[in-house]
């Protein structure tokens, strides 16, 4: 096949669900101010430039004139770099709404992972330069010295345990570890982050002597922490249990669209205040019993819209393929929900462009189907791609079909396995057809138009691939990726 042309799903037929679901009008998009993401990197570099200075102020240049002091001083400076992005670290995780809507959940998965793996670079290089330092200035010798500054030092037994829990958050983190397991359990081991950076502490309050050398150095690193701590009771506890009272969300409906996917509707008189966009996600618990204390990441699947009630009414969609999306067809009406969110940048205040243009396979089709709703466009203005390996993928295809129609969007529904022998986003029966070219093809104007792509990872990193190599610039590019 040489040509890609707009398809209509094939082999379904309109469901009563679907028909008595009315198209909410696209609402006006709220941009998310540039400026937040220019402060917020300038912001990081200068505390980082900031604890250089100290630690040259406190002596940092001046000791380093004999082997011992190279090395002690050279332990301390990583020491110092690895504890400020140490606490970056936890500061991206606290989910702070304005750095969070910046840079979105798939450029902060990023800059997540690169930050924490050179804070645990350095925090290595610091335990090693550092002990070689002392026990190049000791009779004790290297192994006489690592005993002796365990046990006697104080704080560095927690710090011992600290580091441990560090590196295990570490391992889980290394890709292969990570798809090995359940988003629960990787989501529950991740959370020790939080322990090491406490364990760590009071060795470095107590003993460290850049935390200790002057008034504005022990100012400084007590305010950073403070801050850090703050952020997080703040953003992590506090406002997710504020916007859940507030809201009062509660399940609806629970309907099976296909076997092993499934919809759960809710609504709430305060569920406005969530500020929720279409295609943004949040972290969901549904207190039914068992699991409910696991939060898990799930896409809105349409614009919020007002119910009967007068209520403000949510929908996500979740292929039933872990315990706590299975747990979602369990769900009795009346349940009430605890929400973290909305986050992410998939949604029409992120756009830079009037067009749109929409790619989603398997169950990432759900925020696209929210967004082909809400996005603001006439006619040809937004084109939709859904992608499916078969019959079981395809989901939501009869609501996109009428609200494609409504909109006058172009809908191309693509079927198959993934073209063997190459990463590519087509499936085979477009195997002679090239990845960059079939976007092309299907939408000759992709330069001009923002792209939000969501699936599995392997195939979003090919779309975003064959993108690049159109040149479509990176702020017209919105992917989602829920790892952080």
């Amino acid at each position: 096949m040489t040509t890609l042309a707009p398809a209509a799903p094939q082999g379904t037929s309109p469901r009563s669900r679907s028909a008595a679901r009315p198209s909410a009008t696209p609402a006006s998009a709220r941009p998310i101010p540039t400026w937040w993401r220019d402060a917020s990197i300038c912001a990081a570099w200068g505390l980082g430039v900031f604890v250089v200075a100290l630690w040259v102020m406190n002596g940092g240049i001046t000791g380093v004139t004999t082997t011992a002091g190279v090395l002690t001083e050279t332990g301390r400076l990583t020491g110092l770099l690895a504890s400020y992005l140490l606490l970056l670290q936890v500061f991206l995780m606290a989910r702070v709404p304005f750095v969070e809507q910046a840079f979105g959940q798939d450029r902060l998965t990023r800059i997540h992972r690169v930050v924490g793996f050179s804070s645990f670079t350095l925090m290595l290089a610091h335990i090693g330069f550092i002990l070689l330092g002392y026990a190049a200035d000791s009779p004790l010798g290297l192994w006489g010295t690592i005993v002796d500054v365990t046990l006697n030092d104080p704080g560095m037994l927690l710090a011992v345990a600290g580091t441990v829990a560090l590196c295990m958050v570490v391992a889980t983190s290394a890709r292969a570890a990570r798809r090995k397991l359940r988003y629960e359990s990787w989501h529950l081991i991740h959370l020790y982050a939080y322990l090491g950076v406490g364990l760590a502490l009071p060795h470095q309050l107590w003993t460290g002597r850049d935390f200790l050398a002057s008034p504005l150095a022990t100012t400084f690193w007590w305010s950073l922490y403070a801050v850090v701590a703050l952020t997080v009771i703040v953003f992590r506890v506090g406002l997710p249990l504020v916007r859940t009272q507030r809201a009062g969300l509660r399940v609806t409906t629970v309907e099976l669209e296909r076997p092993g996917t499934v919809s759960v509707t809710m609504s709430g008189r305060g569920a406005h205040r969530l500020h929720a966009q279409a295609g943004q996600f949040f972290q969901w618990r549904f207190l039914d019993g068992p699991g409910s204390s696991r939060a898990n990441p799930y896409s809105l699947s349409a614009a919020p819209r007002l119910n009967a009630r007068g209520e403000t009414e949510l929908r996500l969609t979740a292929a039933m393929i872990g315990d706590g999306s299975q747990r979602l067809a369990t769900l009795r009406p009346g349940t009430r929900v605890l929400v973290e969110g909305p986050y992410g940048r998939m949604h029409p205040g992120a756009a830079t462009q009037r067009k749109s243009l929409l790619l989603g396979a398997g169950i990432g089709i759900a925020p696209m189907r929210a967004l082909l709703e809400a996005l603001p466009g006439g006619p040809g203005d937004i084109t939709l791609v859904q992608r499916h390996r078969n019959d079981a993928d395809l989901v939501l295809d009869t609501e996109i079909e009428h609200l494609a129609q409504m909109r006058g969007a172009a809908y191309f529904v693509l079927a198959g396995h993934r073209v063997p022998g190459r990463d590519s986003w087509l499936p085979q029966q477009y195997a002679e057809v090239s990845d960059a070219d079939a976007l092309l093809r299907v939408c000759p104007d992709v330069l001009d138009r923002d792209v939000y792509v969501c699936g599995a990872p392997g195939w979003m990193a090919s779309v975003e691939t064959a993108l690049r190599e159109l040149g479509v610039p990176s702020e017209q590019i919105h992917i989602e990726h829920f790892t952080s």
